[in-house]
Order: structure tokens, then C-alpha cells, then sequence
């Protein structure tokens, strides 16, 4: 039983270790993440006025006003460097079409949980540099965003994000995982991009689809990758009701992962390597 505790103890070890060279490696381009705040900021101030003209001409819409609107805007924008619809399953599709991933098979860690390790520790990263200066460019514009004033709000909304990080993850590794049935799998991360940031609430908040859409979108893990953590972030949902969007949340990491797992399993089977 010892044995067992330590195996356990340094398999978390080495994960957190992959998490923090995520958040390290993220940290070396700063440039970057500087224009990706200043990228956030303009397409904030675009979709802010698109939705505020939508939300003045109805006087509400959705259950959004003014101030929520405009928390629900820049807050998504902020989030934006920490969830992704693209660029992990770029390099881990490569990986599993030229039959380079044998070798991630044979290293003594999970390939799935590594990559989500990183994924995380680069999300966390995106947050202080990206993220939060670009929801405070949205706060001086609008003159104060519509927040929540509780901390413990705030705290169950850096759960929510890291949630959302995790689905957007663990998603993206199973999209790159098809390449081991398919020859290119560009078309379909195209329409994981367009398709997963569209129902996820990207362009406008999924509770202003008509009913039959979203309720396609809530059969999708999409929506807990942004629209959720925007939620819970900006108070629209609280209390125990906020605890239910969380619970949904991580119900989507364990299905994701456990899809991701299956197949990993079977292309781990299938995969043929020329010379062994």
C-alpha cells in the first residue's frame, strides 16, 4: 500500500511539474500575450457596441441589460487566451499522422492527463497578463462592468474557468485522436473552431439562441468551456444554482476524458510503426 501511495504521489508530481512548464513556457512569449490583450480589446469594443445598440433598441434581451452585457462581452474577450478552439490538437494531430505519438506512448505519464497538465498551466498564464487587463480596458470604457461583489463568487468562478480550460482540453485531444481513422484532420478542427466557439457563446451569448439551439447546444460540452465560466464570473447564475453549472461542468470533463481515454486506447491498437 505504501508503493501504491508513492507510484500515486509522483505521478502527480510529474503532472504538476508538466502544468508548471505550461504556465512557463506560455510565460516566454510576453510580446504575445500583450498583443493578444490589445487583439481582445478591439474586438471587445466591436462586439460591445453590436450588443449594446441591440440591448438600447429592446430595452433588455435575454435577461441581459446594459451592465450585464457588457460583463458578458468582456469577460468572454478575457477568457479568450485561456480557452481554445484550436492550436493544441494542431501539434498532437501531426504527432498521430506521422506516427510520432509511439514515442508518447512509451514515456511513463498518461498522454492524456500531460497534455491537459499543459493545457492548464498555459491557460493559468493567459489570466494575469491577458485576461484581467483586458476586462479592466472594458471597465474603464463602460465606466464599471456589472460584477459580482463576493469573493467566494470569484473563487468558485476561478474553478469554473479552470473547468472550462479543461474541457476545451481534453476536447481538442479528442479531435486530434481521429487522425488515427482519418488522413487529414484539418477540415474537421476547422469545424470544431467555427462550430465549438459558436455554441460554446463566443459571438453572442448561448442564452439568446432560439430554443431548438440551444438546447442543441446544451447537449454539447461547448457551452461549459465559456459560456459557463462567463456566468458564473459575472453573477448571472449564484448560489447553489452557480454550484449546478459547475456540477455540469465537471460531468463534461469526466464524459470528454473518458471519451478521450477510449480512444486513445484503440488508436494506441490500431497504430502501426514502420521498423518496430
Amino acid at each position: 500500500m505504501p508503493a501504491v501511495a508513492l507510484l500515486r504521489r509522483s505521478a502527480a508530481a510529474a503532472y504538476w511539474r508538466l502544468a508548471v512548464a505550461g504556465f512557463r513556457r506560455q510565460w516566454q512569449y510576453k510580446l504575445a500575450l500583450f498583443a493578444g490583450m490589445f487583439t481582445n480589446s478591439v474586438f471587445g469594443l466591436l462586439r460591445g457596441a453590436v450588443l449594446l445598440a441591440a440591448v438600447g433598441s429592446a430595452g433588455s434581451f435575454g435577461g441581459y441589460d446594459a451592465g450585464s452585457i457588457g460583463a458578458y462581452v468582456w469577460i468572454s474577450q478575457g477568457l479568450l487566451g485561456a480557452v481554445l478552439f484550436t492550436e493544441t490538437g494542431v501539434e498532437l494531430g501531426e504527432r498521430v499522422r506521422s506516427g510520432d505519438i509511439a514515442v508518447d506512448f512509451l514515456r511513463p505519464v498518461d498522454l492524456q492527463l500531460a497534455t491537459l497538465a499543459g493545457d492548464l498551466g498555459r491557460g493559468a498564464c493567459t489570466l494575469l497578463p491577458r485576461g484581467l487587463p483586458t476586462v479592466a480596458v472594458g471597465a474603464l470604457v463602460y465606466g464599471g462592468l456589472e460584477l459580482p461583489d463576493t469573493p467566494v463568487t470569484y473563487l468558485l468562478g476561478l474553478v469554473s474557468v479552470l473547468l472550462g480550460i479543461a474541457v476545451s482540453s481534453l476536447a481538442l485531444f479528442v479531435t486530434a485522436l481521429v487522425g488515427f481513422w482519418v488522413v487529414e484532420t484539418r477540415g474537421l478542427r476547422t469545424l470544431h473552431q467555427v462550430l465549438g466557439s459558436f455554441l460554446a457563446g463566443l459571438f453572442v451569448p448561448v442564452h439568446l439562441f432560439p430554443d431548438w439551439l440551444r438546447a442543441i447546444a446544451t447537449a454539447t460540452p461547448f457551452p461549459s468551456v465559456l459560456q459557463a465560466p462567463v456566468d458564473v464570473l459575472s453573477g448571472r447564475v449564484s448560489g447553489t444554482a452557480a454550484l449546478g453549472v459547475v456540477g455540469v461542468q465537471l460531468f463534461w470533463v469526466l464524459a470528454v476524458a473518458a471519451l478521450g481515454q477510449a480512444l486513445l486506447a484503440a488508436g494506441r491498437r490500431k497504430l502501426e510503426v514502420q521498423g518496430g
